[in-house]
């Protein structure tokens, strides 16, 4: 279903693209327009993308084997890719020869004709914006709402181009098609290197989306006997095909089953209300201790102290003759494990050095972990 709703969109895009080409690079030759007959090379490029977009919705489609267990969903990544590459080229060539046209400008001539084919153009492209934002919606599909964009902006393009023309025309100050001509490669070059940057994100891994991590995570919040969520990680195979796993904090005095079936619940409703693949870890935790509660608050509370963009999580006490260990996992965002200025080894050593302070035969043995998701839950003891 799917790929059918992106095949039609695709298909529908290349037409309309096609037919724009045809019209506004034969009234540009004729009349001696470079801007109109860049903005039809734009057209064209246009169609270029609407087929790489086809095929990248075809091979994407194509069920999982066993060489590619998680599908073939990001082959409409790459497509996107290609798609802004091809961008960023045709707006190389289209700047080459607005400079030309600068340099050596030309009698422009303004017609009836030339006027008709401009604004139909326009009219199309409000149309095939619409449609694609409509149907890429509804399919989730960035690549189809990033089609979406590219016409609403080529609807802004050819206006310029219209005016311009006419400018043109009215004035005799043929440079000014020619400085059209620049604007529309101008805009052309804008839009390919935004839309290289967003195909390549979730290609390289980007961060997922906060609006999602919180909303897996209160969701995950509401289940009972739940106490907290860290840990939580999201793999991105493709639109449609994501999987999450993380782990969920639970009383230690409750029962295992009891559990396991709460969390079973839980990772069948992901599926089923969001279409999210979940693999979960019980963390067992202990809640009738007292010093391990105000332990607990006391790391807690000290760490946000230090860098509230810190979270701590699995906390036990391991009591021996001589001291005690406290250890617990550390969750800063990724950069802090690689920063010059040491700034996650610095917070283990305060934290460390914090509470022996509090409690000399007390010692901290702390994993620094990077924080892939967002602000992570933590548990609330009080319940």
């Amino acid at each position: 279903m799917r790929a059918a709703y992106g095949n039609l969109a695709c298909v529908a895009g290349i037409f309309c693209n096609l037919l724009l080409f045809a019209g506004k690079f034969t009234v540009g030759t004729l009349f001696g327009s470079v801007a109109i007959a860049a903005d039809g090379v734009n057209n064209l490029s246009d169609a270029g993308s609407s087929v790489v977009s086809l095929v990248g919705f075809r091979l994407g489609a194509r069920p999982a084997d066993d060489k590619h267990p998680f599908g073939h969903a990001r082959y409409e990544y790459l497509a996107g890719l290609a798609v802004s590459v091809m961008i960023l080229v045709i707006g190389i060539e289209l700047l080459k020869e607005s400079v030309a046209k600068l340099i050596h400008p030309s009698v422009v001539e303004f017609g009836l004709l030339t006027g008709a084919v401009l604004v139909a153009s326009i009219l199309i492209k409000v149309w095939i914006s619409a449609f694609n934002r409509r149907i890429g919606t509804l399919i989730g599909s960035e690549t189809l709402i990033a089609t979406a964009a590219d016409a609403r902006n080529d609807v802004v393009s050819t206006s310029a181009v219209l005016v311009a023309s006419l400018a043109a025309s009215i004035t005799g100050i043929n440079r000014l098609d020619g400085l059209a001509g620049l604007a529309v490669a101008a805009f052309i070059l804008y839009s390919g290197f935004g839309l290289v940057r967003d195909t390549l994100d979730p290609i390289l891994g980007a961060a997922p989306d906060p609006a999602l991590i919180r909303h897996i995570e209160e969701k995950v919040m509401t289940y009972p006997g739940v106490l907290g969520i860290h840990d939580l990680m999201l793999h991105d195979y493709g639109p449609g095909n994501r999987l999450v796993s993380f782990h969920v904090e639970m009383s230690a005095a409750a029962d295992v089953l009891a559990s396991h079936d709460v969390i079973d619940n839980i990772e069948r409703d992901l599926a089923r209300d969001d279409g999210l693949t979940a693999t979960i870890h019980y963390d067992p935790v202990v809640v009738d201790d007292p010093h391990a509660r105000e332990l607990r608050e006391f790391v807690r509370s000290k760490a946000a102290e230090l860098e509230p963009a810190a979270a701590i999580h699995d906390l036990r006490i391991v009591s021996g003759n001589s001291h005690t260990n406290v250890v617990f996992d550390c969750a800063v965002p990724p950069e802090y494990l690689t920063a010059r200025d040491h700034r996650g080894t610095k917070l283990t050593t305060a934290l460390r050095d914090a509470v022996k302070e509090r409690w000399p035969d007390h010692f901290c043995v702390i994993r620094l972990e990077s924080n892939y998701g967002a602000a992570q839950l933590e548990p609330d003891h009080k319940h």
